[in-house]
């Protein structure tokens, strides 16, 4: 699956953070989903890349499948208390499983989890996350870490929209024969990876490591 982020033009203006819009595109280039992210004014000044939120997920008829939760929560590995963490609902208040940072010093970690919280599946980027002409890569592997089993990649848009906006690309391989519910975990996982490290808010860079 291809996520494009929409370019907002009132954001690239101004500076001010308007709520992210992305398109869901199969391997042909069709659109398959859309998703609209539900948040505040004050949330989006206040908190920035941080803000709390909810992500509507709607087919071509503009039914909603999937539903994400993004509550208020820390990135950095100095609070290990209160990590990033995402709920994933579908069809919506129905929850199916959850995306969870794991606590490491150096390398962004994230647990796919089921609906009563076991883990199913890890992802794990690179210690440097710099995108600079050039795609960054976060490996899907089982919870031994062994072997790569999918990715998730933040895809190079060109350096005029690198450097003039926040919207990003992203690519997501599945593993094989993975479950329907957790193909909508980890595409919740996408979302998390490009809010915590990839959405600039207020003149602020992205992040580039667990710490900063």
């Amino acid at each position: 699956i291809l996520i494009h982020q929409k370019t907002e033009l009132l954001e690239a203006v101004t500076g001010f953070e308007t709520c992210n819009q992305y398109e869901l595109r199969n391997i042909m280039g069709q659109r398959i989903f859309t998703a609209k992210e539900r948040s505040t004014v004050c949330a989006r000044w206040c908190c920035g890349s941080l803000r709390p939120l909810t992500l509507q997920v709607c087919d071509y008829s503009g039914r909603e499948v999937i539903h994400f939760i993004r509550p208020l929560k820390c990135t950095s590995c100095c609070f290990p208390c209160c990590l990033q963490e995402m709920e994933v609902q579908s069809p919506p208040g129905h929850t199916i499983g959850y995306v969870v940072q794991s606590w490491h010093p150096f390398v962004p970690k994230y647990c796919l989890l089921t609906e009563s919280r076991e883990p199913v599946l890890k992802v794990v980027g690179p210690c440097l996350m710099s995108s600079c002409c050039g795609d960054v890569n976060f490996q899907v592997k089982p919870l031994c870490e062994s072997r790569s089993v999918g990715r998730i990649s933040k895809q190079w848009t060109g350096l005029p929209k690198e450097i003039f906006t926040d919207a990003d690309n992203f690519g997501i391989q599945f593993p094989k024969d993975l479950d329907v519910k957790m193909k909508a975990v980890l595409i919740g996982a996408c979302f998390v990876l490009d809010y915590a490290f990839f959405e600039r808010s207020r003149s602020k860079k992205e992040r580039h490591t667990v710490i900063s």
